[in-house]
């Protein structure tokens, strides 16, 4: 069983800057393909951003595309996602999400096998 522990959420002004820890179990991290999700009040979990597992190539969900970063440090078992520019629109729980066995990219919500308890993020205006 894997287990995800998450990190780094709070309350930020709206153009400031925050950074998400996603701690992992396991010895096969450096083989999982890695998401970030988020939820908001009353919405449904969206996609956020992945890593993949081979490469350590990324995506992006086009509304965090150029504002947000995800990087992964295999020595660690850390996956981790910068977030810069920040809108109160950000708003909402951030989940880190395991894909295994990964090695490609994954953008929905089924493809994860395991799932971080979430962290909240508030922008203020």
């Amino acid at each position: 069983q894997v287990q995800l522990v998450e990190s780094g959420g709070g309350l930020v002004q709206a153009g400031g800057s925050l950074r998400l820890s996603c701690a992992a179990s396991g010895r096969t991290f450096s083989t999982y393909t890695l998401g970030w999700f988020r939820q908001a009040p009353g919405k449904e979990r969206e996609f956020v951003a992945a890593v993949s597992s081979i490469i350590g190539s990324t995506s992006y969900a086009d509304s965090v595309k150029g504002r947000f970063t995800t990087t992964r440090d295999n020595a660690k078992n850390t996956v981790y996602l910068q977030m810069n520019s920040l809108k109160p629109e950000d708003t909402a729980v951030y989940y880190c999400a395991i894909r295994y066995p990964g090695g490609g990219m994954y953008y929905s919500r089924p493809d994860y096998n395991y799932w971080g308890q979430g962290t909240q993020v508030t922008v203020s205006s």
